[in-house]
């Protein structure tokens, strides 16, 4: 009996978990010019950015005001994320992998996600 409540515990909780990572884990899909196109999913802080059916870890950058940079040195990975577009480049090779890439949401006028609740960039 106590293994079975173990048991079923144990899943319970995985499978919360489960619900909470999805949760967290929405994709946004970007699509850019010469139609190129991205998704990134993760939170401001740390994102997975999947190119050409790979996906990269990137991590948050210090950048200019008014915009995030996001980077994985080991595979060259550099996403700049403006309010009305981003680019997607590979520094260790340096080039340019996509340019003028949105969301649904940033061709709507809105604020690219990766924004949201991050100053100054706050929609009130």
């Amino acid at each position: 009996m106590k293994k079975n409540l173990l048991t079923t515990s144990v899943v319970l909780a995985s499978l919360c978990a489960a619900a909470n990572v999805s949760a967290d884990e929405e994709a946004f899909t970007w699509t850019c010019s010469e139609s190129k196109q991205f998704k990134t999913s993760g939170t401001a802080e740390k994102i997975r950015l999947t190119w050409e059916s790979r996906t990269y870890q990137l991590d948050r950058q210090t950048s200019l005001p008014g915009s995030l940079r996001y980077k994985n040195t080991d595979s060259g990975h550099d996403l700049v994320v403006l309010g009305n577009k981003a680019m997607l480049f590979n520094i260790k090779a340096g080039i340019r992998l996509a340019d003028f890439c949105q969301t649904a949401d940033m061709k709507a006028g809105k604020l690219p996600h990766l924004f949201a609740g991050a100053e100054p960039f706050s929609q009130n």
